[in-house]
């Protein structure tokens, strides 16, 4: 295992451990050297506070970061934050970009969003059929995939 890959599952097993002072210690050098897996948590971190003062900017650069190295959790969560209005403005139509490249990727929790927003008409044209697509395909992920919301 390379030097790289055991500061990753250090940072990864501290951040799973709350231990998010050091968490951050170990990831963000990797996250800043371009890995999407640090990236997206130091993203979380930084949107929630956990370990440091919440901080929007950090949070939206990191999880763009990772998500635009196509990693579908990062995708999914930057997509929220459209989404929500959580650390940007509100933005349904981009928020739909991001949970349809999670929702390829098998994402449940981005298929079951994208259907949702089909079946109102937010961010994307109200389409019934587009909807039960979705719909259908987080039902049979959603029992697959741990990688749900």
């Amino acid at each position: 295992m390379s030097e790289l890959n055991m500061e990753l599952s250090s940072g990864i097993a501290a951040f799973e451990a709350k231990e998010f002072a050091r968490a951050m210690q170990l990831l963000e050098p990797l996250a800043e050297q371009g890995d999407p897996q640090a990236q997206y948590r130091v993203a979380i971190m930084a949107q929630v506070g956990l370990g440091m003062v919440k901080n929007c900017a950090r949070a939206v650069k990191w999880m763009r970061a990772a998500a635009e190295q196509g990693f579908g959790l990062a995708q999914h969560g930057l997509g929220f934050m459209y989404f929500q209005g959580e650390c940007t403005r509100a933005d349904p139509a981009e928020a739909a970009r991001w949970f349809r490249l999670a929702a390829d990727q098998g994402l449940a929790g981005s298929q079951s969003t994208l259907a949702m927003m089909y079946e109102k008409g937010v961010g994307v044209e109200r389409d019934a059929a587009e909807a039960a697509k979705w719909r259908a395909l987080a039902e049979k992920d959603s029992g697959a995939s741990p990688a749900t919301s």
